[in-house]
């Protein structure tokens, strides 16, 4: 399997601005078998109250059942008051090196904005291993 040995790692980035929101915005599509190794959430001072999550948005998963919405399933929802760059797929719990399980049409990782409207730069990136 070449998620597992020999694989080739790829990158996906995405960037988003942010204007007075509270949002779950797709960022990109990782492919339906990709391993996900590691990735991170970069943003500005996104405003008071603010939080950041990273998950993905309703999918098909291969065998064509409904995968729901899970909005923290790769990193949990934190104070976003701050500018930084935090890990996303920090954990086992959180996503690492879990193996990816949606139709031809991938899937949509999406960050969420919440808590109170947010104005800034997010961005997002992860690697992932594949063919």
């Amino acid at each position: 399997n070449t998620n597992e040995l020999s694989g080739r790692v790829r990158v996906a980035f995405a960037e988003y601005e942010a204007s007075a929101e509270q949002s779950t915005i797709t960022m990109f599509v990782i492919p339906n078998g990709a391993r996900l190794l590691s990735g991170a959430v970069s943003y500005d001072a996104l405003g008071s109250s603010t939080t950041i999550s990273v998950g993905y948005a309703a999918h098909t998963k291969a065998d064509g059942t409904a995968q729901a919405l899970d909005v923290d399933e790769y990193k949990a929802a934190a104070a976003s008051t701050s500018a930084e760059s935090v890990a996303a797929l920090d954990t086992i719990a959180l996503g690492k090196n879990t193996v990816t399980d949606a139709n031809e049409d991938g899937v949509p990782v999406t960050v969420t904005l919440a808590g109170a409207n947010g104005t800034g730069t997010i961005q997002l990136q992860m690697l992932y291993a594949i063919d």
